[in-house]
């Protein structure tokens, strides 16, 4: 196709040349999760098979990040873990503040969707907390959590939503075997049902909460998972029983997953759009 104007062809914009990465600093940060994602200390010939390197150029890289101390040799082997600096980096950096910043978008638009109040929460041991929500405007009468409260994980939507890959085994190790706390009569109070709840959840990926905190209050939630698909936080929805009757779980399951799914791609990105690890929520 020729320009109208002087008849020359359109100049094409030139794509701008992809940096190059520097391999030595690639190497050290697949060290670094190869030895973050071991249950025990990993083996120099086993970080010597992950990059396929000579021995002594895995050694020379496992070396360089034991002097920084990113990584250690417990019981002085020669089998590494991780360091006390990575503890260090991870005390001093403010990870929910991140999670706000790359959900605030998303909790927006989930709001507009559903025309309730959105919520986004982490786990805090054997409870919620709300780190952010967005309200629809359009609503008088409004359910929204204070940014920063608290609330159980086995009677809310969002709580049971973090809960979601637990077994028994685990939500025993969580919450013992003494009887749960009753909020209402719709509270699962027993590790038992709790279980049978987390493991429909999970097959139908959202959990919703039929007044099992708050009575006159329905929520629904979904979680959001990591690159390994561990779950990070979740995402979800409060209204008023009345305004949310069950009739409405299917479209809303739908926003709320949907909007869980975007979510998670973003925390799952290989790009620097996400260069963080969020276990440290937990």
């Amino acid at each position: 196709m020729t320009n109208s104007t002087n008849g020359s062809r359109p100049r094409m914009k030139k794509t701008a040349p992809q940096t190059p990465s520097i391999q030595s600093l690639d190497r050290g940060l697949c060290i670094l999760e190869a030895v973050a994602k071991s249950a025990g200390p990993v083996a120099l010939g086993h970080l010597t098979d992950l990059l396929g390197v000579d021995r002594s150029s895995a050694f020379r890289l496992a070396n360089t990040l034991r002097r920084r101390g990113f990584l250690a040799n417990p019981n002085g082997r020669k089998d590494y873990i991780l360091g006390p600096s990575i503890w260090r980096l991870s005390r001093k950096h403010d990870w929910s503040s991140v999670l706000i910043t790359f959900s605030h978008e998303h909790l927006r638009r989930l709001a507009l969707r559903t025309g309730e109040t959105a919520h986004l929460a982490v786990r805090r041991g054997r409870q919620a907390c709300f780190l952010h929500h967005y309200h629809a405007v359009a609503q008088i009468i409004m359910v929204s959590a204070r940014t920063g409260e608290f609330v159980p994980l086995y009677s809310t939507a969002h709580g049971k939503a973090l809960l979601v890959d637990c077994g028994i085994d685990e939500l025993r190790s969580i919450f013992g075997d003494a009887p749960l706390q009753a909020y209402t009569p719709q509270t699962i109070v027993s590790i038992h049902q709790l279980a049978r709840s987390c493991a429909r959840s999970r097959e139908q990926g959202f959990v919703a909460d039929d007044e099992e905190y708050v009575e006159g209050v329905r929520c629904l939630a979904a979680p959001v998972r990591d690159k390994d698909g561990s779950v990070i936080a979740s995402i979800g929805i409060s209204a008023p029983q009345s305004r949310f009757p069950r009739e409405r779980d299917r479209l809303a399951a739908r926003h709320v997953c949907e909007t869980a799914r975007e979510l998670s791609a973003v925390f799952s990105s290989e790009s620097d759009v996400w260069p963080y690890r969020l276990t440290s929520l937990r």
